[in-house]
């Protein structure tokens, strides 16, 4: 049911973007926000990258959108991104996390252990990893919903 769900999400946001111009999909349509469509899909394929492949099975993951001159720059696309890359981006990911939790119990636990003092020794397992991916991309979709209605007045699931 956590894989049905999270799969019916991953198939809605990429369903938002469906349509746009490049231009369209790295537009901030809610300013002041920067807030933007291939953003937050380039945001999710490193939200999937994070929590399957460094957290579950800590596998070297580097990222993919941002580093430390710019750590958000998953949400900053230059001029020169691609929506059609970010897609494929996020297809790459969902695969990959769909390897990993095909491998997986619910109850089995990450790999990785946190050492952040706000979050040391947390270890989540794969059912919390599932639910909480959920709960990002029910969120983001949301988002990306009010996004492509200012876009162009698309509305929908």
């Amino acid at each position: 049911m956590l894989v049905g769900f999270l799969d019916y999400y991953r198939a809605t946001l990429l369903l938002k973007a469906e349509g746009l111009s490049d231009e369209q999909a790295r537009r901030p349509a809610v300013p002041p926000s920067d807030l933007n469509l291939m953003g937050l899909i380039r945001h999710m394929a490193e939200v999937e990258r994070g929590w399957f492949q460094r957290w579950m099975i800590e596998e070297e993951a580097a990222p993919l959108f941002y580093g430390d001159d710019d750590r958000d720059g998953d949400m900053h696309p230059g001029p020169g991104d691609t929506l059609a890359a970010a897609v494929a981006a996020l297809e790459r990911e969902i695969e990959r996390a769909r390897e990993i939790t095909a491998t997986a119990a619910p109850d089995d636990i990450a790999k990785h252990v946190a050492t952040e003092p706000e979050r040391a020794g947390f270890q989540p397992n794969m059912r919390w990893i599932l639910t909480h991916m959920i709960e990002e991309y029910a969120r983001h979709c949301g988002h990306a919903d009010l996004l492509r209605e200012c876009i162009d007045g698309a509305t929908g699931d």
